[in-house]
Formats: C-alpha cells, sequence, structure tokens
C-alpha cells in the first residue's frame, strides 16, 4: 500500500491514466454482447425441435446454445482456432502470418483472428473490416476471455455464426442443412457446417459444390491427421454427400408456438408435450381430414392431458389445411357453442347437491317452457329416462327440465369456478338453452374441466379421503412447471369425490349404445366416460374421453362457422376421440370413493326413494342431505278376481278384491313410454259397473296450454294448418276434436288432427268415448 502510495505521489498522471485505462477495459465489453432478436424455438419434453417462430428481423436465429456438441467442437477448432484453450483470446503467431501472407499479396488472402474474436466481430455486426477495428476487437476479445469461460465462448461463437442465407447459429444450421439436431450431426455434416462460416456463401444448392467438399474434405484430413478420427471414420466420412437443398424446419406443433410465443417471444422452450405422441396424433387428424373435408368440413383440433400433472402431451391446433380454410386459427383456444359437453357437470352438479339419484326417471316428452321449446337431436321422445341414461344418451329434453328444476342462476354462479372462457355473459343472456351449446367455450378449459373432475376422484382415494384446496388449475404447458394444488382439506372443491364418480359412471355407459347407432369403432377393452357434443345447425362436433390417467377433447368444424350436414359428435369427432385413445397407454377405471358414499333403497323402476308399496332396490349414493322425494308413480290398485278390470266400493265389496302395487306413469309419459318399453302394462278400466273416480287419461302433446302461434303460409300461398296431438292411455279409445264448442272430426289409435282457426283466441277440446275431457285455450297470431 505504501509504494501504492510513494508511486502515486512520484507519477501522478501514470496512476491516473492506468486507473482509467483498467476502469474503461473493465467496462469496454458490452453486458449484453448479442442484441439481435432471435427466433422463439418450442422443443418437445425430450428436447425435439416441435417448431419455431422466426425472428421479428427476419433472420433464422435460435437462442444461445446450451451446449456445443463434442464433434462439431473438434471440427471448428481444427478449422478455425487450434489452440482455441491456449491463448487469451488472440494468436499473436497467427495474426503475424495472417499479417505477412496480406502485405505480400497485396490484399486480405488470410485473416488471424481466433473464435474469441470471431464472437466479437459478429457481435459488432455492420463495422468495417480495418485494422483499427482489428484492435478494437483484440482488446474486446481479451476482456471477453476473462468474464467468460472458453465453453461459453464457443457456445457463443456457434450460436451466432453466419451460415448463408438468413440461417445463423449451428442449430438452426444443422435443421436446414441437414434436417437435423445439432448432436446427432455425423462427422462429414459436422465438418460441413464448421467450413460455412469462413464462407457462407458456398452453401447455395447446386452452386459451388465442388469449393465446398474441398474445404470439407480438407478438415476430414486434418481431423484423421491429429487422431481425432480414425481411418475408417475419415474413409466413411468422405462418401458422404454434401446437402442439395434445404430442409424445412419442423411444424410438428405449429399453434403450440403460436401460443407459446405470444408471453415468450425469442425464447426456447422445452415443453411438456410427447414427440411421438404429437407425431402420432397429427396423422391421426390428417387421416380423418381425407374424409371430413369430402363434406366441406376442412378443420379439427386434440388436445391431450395427464390427469395427475396436468402436463398437455398433445396439441394439435388445426388440420393441415390451406390459408383459405383458416389453417393457422388454433382451435383449441378458439371458443364455440359448448353443444352438450356441459351437461356432465349439471348432472354432478345435482347428485351433489342431493336432487338426483342416477337411476330416477325423468320426463321426456314434448315441451314448452317459458315460450322455448326444446328438442332432442333424433327429434323423437322416451316418455320417461333414467338420469344416468339420458346423460349417456345426451337427451335434450331432460337436460333442459333438469336445469329448470336444479336452477338455472344456480348453475351458472357454479359454472364461473370452472373458469370456462367465453362463458361471459348471465343467467338470462342464456336461458335454458345454456345446457344446449347457448354458451361458448373451448377446447383447452373443457378438457382442463374434465381433468380437474377426474385429478378430484384420483386424489380424494390417494389422500385418505381428502381433497386439495387448489385442485382447479390451468393445463401445464412449460416442462419446468410443477403443479401447485395447495393444501388438503377435508371439505370439497366444487363437487364431491361420489358424484364425479357417478357421473363418470353414467358417462362410461355411452359405450354401450342403445338403438340403431354404428359404433364399431370402440374398443370395448377400454373404460372410458366420454360425452359428445353437436352444436346447432352442425357447425361443431365435440368429444370428451376421460379416463384415470388421460383426457382427450376433440372438436371438428370449420373455423369460419359454417355448418355441415352429418356433423354431429357421434360421427365426425368420436372417432377420433377412439383413435387417439388407441395410441395412448390403457387405464385402470378409478377407484369407487367408498368414503364419500352411503346405503339408501330406492325403488327399481323409477328410481325415487322407495315407498312401502314398490319394490326396492339397495344403492349408493353420495352422502349428504337428500332431496329426492319418494316414489310418487306407485299406487295400490283393486283388481277383480280376474285381475282385468279395476274396481272400487261402488261395484265390490274391497275385501274381496285384489290389491296389487301399479308402476303407472302420467299420460304424456306413458303414451311415448310404452312404445320402447313393451312390458309396460297401462292401468286396467274400471269395470263398466263401477264408477270411475280418476285423472283424465288424455294429455294434450301440441301445442300447450296458452300458446302463441303464428301461422305461415306455404310456397303456393296458402296458410299452414295448426297440428293437434294428444296423447291418451288407451289409444284406441274413440276422441272426439271440438273448437270453440264446434265438433272439428273424431280419431282414434292416432289422434292427430291439423286445423286452421281464424286469428284471435281460441279454446280446443277433446272429448273421449268414456266421457274423459281435456281443454287448452291458444291464440292465433
Amino acid at each position: 500500500m505504501r509504494k501504492i502510495i510513494r508511486f502515486y505521489r512520484k507519477h501522478p498522471k501514470k496512476l491516473i491514466l492506468l486507473t482509467v485505462f483498467t476502469i474503461g477495459y473493465y467496462f469496454c465489453l458490452p453486458k449484453q454482447l448479442f442484441k439481435s432478436p432471435t427466433a422463439t424455438v418450442i422443443e418437445s419434453s425430450e428436447g425435439i425441435l416441435l417448431g419455431a417462430k422466426i425472428a421479428s428481423d427476419g433472420q433464422w436465429r435460435f437462442p444461445v446454445l446450451d451446449s456445443v456438441p463434442e464433434k462439431f467442437k473438434a471440427c471448428v477448432l481444427q478449422f478455425e482456432d487450434a489452440y482455441f484453450y491456449k491463448h487469451p483470446g488472440f494468436n499473436p503467431v497467427s495474426m503475424a502470418k495472417a499479417f505477412s501472407d496480406n502485405v505480400s499479396a497485396g490484399k486480405t488472402v488470410r485473416g488471424g483472428s481466433t473464435i474469441t474474436q470471431q464472437v466479437i466481430r459478429l457481435s459488432r455486426n455492420g463495422k468495417r473490416r480495418s485494422y483499427w477495428e482489428k484492435c478494437i476487437e483484440l482488446l474486446l476479445a481479451t476482456r471477453l476471455e476473462l468474464r467468460h469461460s472458453k465453453e461459453d465462448i464457443l457456445k457463443l461463437y456457434a450460436s451466432h455464426a453466419p451460415y448463408g442465407g438468413n440461417v445463423v447459429g449451428l442449430d438452426v444450421a444443422a435443421w436446414r442443412y441437414f434436417g437435423l439436431q445439432p448432436h446427432q450431426l455425423s462427422w462429414a455434416e459436422s465438418a460441413t457446417l464448421a467450413v460455412l462460416p469462413n464462407a457462407p456463401s458456398l452453401i447455395y444448392p447446386g452452386k459451388n459444390q465442388k469449393r465446398l467438399l474441398d474445404k470439407r474434405n480438407g478438415l476430414l484430413k486434418k481431423l484423421l491427421d491429429e487422431k481425432c478420427i480414425d481411418t475408417t471414420t475419415y474413409e466413411l466420412a468422405l462418401l458422404e454427400e454434401l446437402p442439395q437443398k434445404p430442409y424445412p424446419l419442423p411444424k410438428i406443433a405449429p399453434h403450440v408456438v403460436q401460443y407459446i410465443s405470444k408471453k415468450n417471444k425469442g425464447q426456447k422452450i422445452r415443453t411438456t408435450i410427447n414427440h411421438n405422441l404429437q407425431d402420432n396424433i397429427n396423422a391421426i387428424v390428417q387421416k380423418h381430414h381425407v374424409n371430413l373435408r369430402q363434406n366441406q368440413v376442412h378443420n379439427a383440433a386434440v388436445l391431450v392431458l395427464d390427469v395427475d400433472t396436468r402436463k398437455v402431451l398433445s396439441y394439435v391446433g388445426n388440420t393441415k389445411t390451406t390459408k383459405e380454410h383458416q389453417k393457422d386459427v388454433d382451435m383449441v383456444q378458439a371458443n364455440r357453442s359448448t353443444g352438450s359437453t356441459i351437461k356432465p357437470l349439471l348432472y354432478t352438479a345435482m347428485l351433489d347437491a342431493g336432487e338426483l339419484l342416477p337411476n330416477m326417471l325423468v320426463p321426456d316428452v314434448p315441451t314448452q317452457i317459458a315460450g322455448y321449446t326444446p328438442e332432442n337431436f333424433n327429434e323423437d321422445y322416451s316418455g320417461a329416462v333414467r338420469a344416468k341414461s339420458a346423460l349417456a344418451r345426451s337427451l335434450n329434453i331432460p337436460a333442459v327440465r333438469l336445469l329448470q328444476q336444479y336452477g338455472l342462476e344456480k348453475f351458472r354462479d357454479q359454472l364461473d369456478v370452472f373458469q370456462l372462457g367465453g362463458l361471459s355473459k348471465t343467467a338470462d343472456h342464456y336461458g335454458l338453452t345454456l345446457i344446449l351449446g347457448g354458451a361458448e367455450s373451448n377446447l383447452w378449459d373443457l378438457c382442463k374441466t374434465y381433468a380437474n373432475l377426474a385429478s378430484t376422484v384420483n386424489h380424494f382415494n390417494e389422500t385418505s379421503s381428502e381433497y386439495y384446496e387448489n385442485e382447479f388449475i390451468e393445463p401445464i404447458l412449460k416442462a419446468n412447471s410443477v403443479p401447485d394444488f395447495g393444501n388438503t382439506s377435508i371439505q370439497k372443491t366444487v363437487f364431491d369425490a361420489a358424484s364425479i364418480y357417478l357421473t363418470f359412471e353414467a358417462m362410461k355407459e355411452v359405450n354401450r349404445p342403445e338403438g340403431n347407432e354404428s359404433w364399431e369403432f370402440y374398443d370395448s377393452s377400454k373404460e372410458i366416460a366420454w360425452k359428445t357434443g353437436t352444436s346447432f345447425g352442425n357447425k361443431d362436433a365435440w368429444a370428451i374421453g376421460v379416463t384415470k390417467k388421460h383426457v382427450v377433447g376433440i372438436w371438428v368444424g370449420n373455423a369460419d362457422g359454417e355448418g355441415r350436414p352429418n356433423v354431429t359428435g357421434v360421427s365426425s369427432a368420436a372417432p377420433i376421440l377412439f383413435d387417439v385413445f388407441d395410441v395412448l397407454p390403457k387405464s385402470k377405471w378409478f377407484s369407487r370413493p367408498l368414503d364419500e358414499f352411503i346405503q339408501i333403497d330406492v325403488c327399481s323402476e323409477s328410481g325415487y326413494l322407495a315407498t312401502d308399496i314398490c319394490p326396492a332396490k339397495t344403492i349408493a349414493i353420495p352422502n349428504k342431505r337428500n332431496y329426492v322425494t319418494s316414489c310418487s308413480y306407485h299406487q295400490l290398485v283393486y283388481l277383480d278376481t280376474k285381475e282385468q278390470y279395476r274396481v272400487n266400493s261402488s261395484c265390490i265389496d274391497l275385501s274381496q278384491a285384489i290389491v296389487k302395487s301399479w308402476f303407472a306413469l302420467p299420460p304424456l309419459m306413458e303414451f311415448y313410454y310404452k312404445k320402447s318399453h313393451p312390458t309396460y302394462k297401462s292401468l286396467p278400466n274400471f269395470r263398466k259397473d263401477c264408477k270411475s273416480i280418476r285423472k283424465s287419461p288424455m294429455q294434450f302433446i301440441y301445442p300447450k296450454n296458452g300458446s302463441r302461434i303464428t301461422l305461415a303460409r306455404n310456397f303456393e300461398g296458402q296458410t299452414n294448418e295448426v297440428i293437434l296431438k294428444l296423447a291418451h292411455a288407451k289409444p284406441e279409445t274413440i276422441v272426439f276434436w271440438y273448437v270453440d264448442e264446434t265438433f272439428i272430426a273424431q280419431t282414434r289409435n292416432f289422434h292427430e288432427i291439423g286445423v286452421v282457426p281464424t286469428l284471435g283466441q281460441h279454446k280446443i277440446t277433446a272429448v273421449d268415448a268414456l266421457g274423459s275431457e281435456v281443454t287448452i285455450t291458444i291464440t292465433i297470431e
């Protein structure tokens, strides 16, 4: 310290200059050496390139390499800088030889720059080549050597070296010229790329092939001489051809690139996507697209999630269609009409609230609610159907009636928990159409919702009957992300595990079809809970499948919203769903969450709580307060000794009558129910000598009481008829029809007539041969 003080006193100016120089030298190198924009690079979970988005300056320049492959490192060191690991950033011997050769030739014929100096030159892009510039590069190179390790400098060089055209860096060059990742390059390919930054113009296909070949082979000979490779490797390398044309960069998941680049522009992101699975599903989508486009259906999307980790395993945003058909639109994220895909949420909600039992009969009859008339997809009616079958068969009328029973406002508020994108309006805006596709959402959020439900069941069984507080989280697309489910709790997150399990059990029943549908694509060995959906006008076809391990979501349609005939969830989306499940590992079915169940007796025919007069069976239901009523469809009836007619005290001593419990539906439900249930028996008529005290056996199907009807005109200018339709417990009974007390017609077996009333209010009356009567009032506008 004293020596420094004495030196300062003797040479103050020198010390100041030295200090200024030292500070200047320390700060002469920019903190960020390269400021050029980089491409957005997306890799699979295995580190394989899925796709990339070009840098904003139009250059294919990837972010800095994580490491430099050994083969390329050996090649570039032998070609560019054999003493790289020994010099401090510059090589005086090489510089002297280069200076001598250039002076002798009268022009620049040789460069003496080290790799470190070349990194500096590349970072100072656009500077004129001069001896003064060389001096600056030399100074900065020594500073770079002090700040970075040799390996980091090599990575900077390999990442920013020019490879002809708009190709910058080894990563891109390996893909563009050989269609490989850098670590997959052979010795010959590595040698080719090692010599190119020295003269990148040599790479143009079909040009300068001999010069490039000579350079490459010269480097291979040097590698042999330096014992980097053996003779066999050298001779085989000489036989390899030069690249003849550039390869396109992979486009295995273009919409993932598009999606991630919105928030991660210019970064290299390793995703959760499985490369082989993505490849397989791309092929599946392409195969089905060939068939779909025959019906002018051009777009489809697939999303596959891992239930346990919430990782996105595959993401196909669209088909490889044309720009005209909007191939670039990401249909995984696009909001579309949900069709029937949220029906399972209503079913789960009602089970969870104790307002529904799986085998409860729900009405499936012509329905009009506040002017809204829902229709089943097949335009048919079952009369009455078990709740779980209504879900499995995706019947619209039972779903609408259940939503009205549960409460539109309540259900709409519950949907907010799932954060379904596109579902942003109030309950009044959607009305009861909410359950049939009146709202919009997207494949990402729907799959997320089903994955969260599946995980709720899994976690409940894995944690000794507890729930996670943060069960409902977003899917994970970045490989280094970990789901945070929060702490465990005995309180359910949204729905209890038993209700969800029963919903999946009902959805699994879809795999055992009722009717004449063609399900040849279903592999019965796989247990899958799945739901299809079709939006109004056949614009959107959905299929979502759930197993213990995976959720698969499919959307099919046209991105521009054009509907096409026969585009349905069953015919268009479901075949893709099962093809995708075929390439996924087989998954076990969900374990039953036993601690969330209790035993209860229900009527075996109606599914309601059992009474003393109906045959009962014991089932397991969610353990909560039950608001389901007792069975009202069974009644005690008195029959004559032959059990042919009903009797009452007006015609027989009831002690002599036979008493039976009888399952009887209301007339309208019965009218449709017995069509598909041949064993169903209507209540017997009363014996003729008995006075009947009973409900009317008739009920109007259409129109409903109080309806306001506008009569349109046909192509011939004539006013269309109003079709009056009636259900009768005994169809063979004659029915007499009246409009405003005026007799119109009589019917038997098929109680349906057409009338053309005048404008205004009218009373429609039907009277059967036994004297039963029903009346409605309608208004013609």
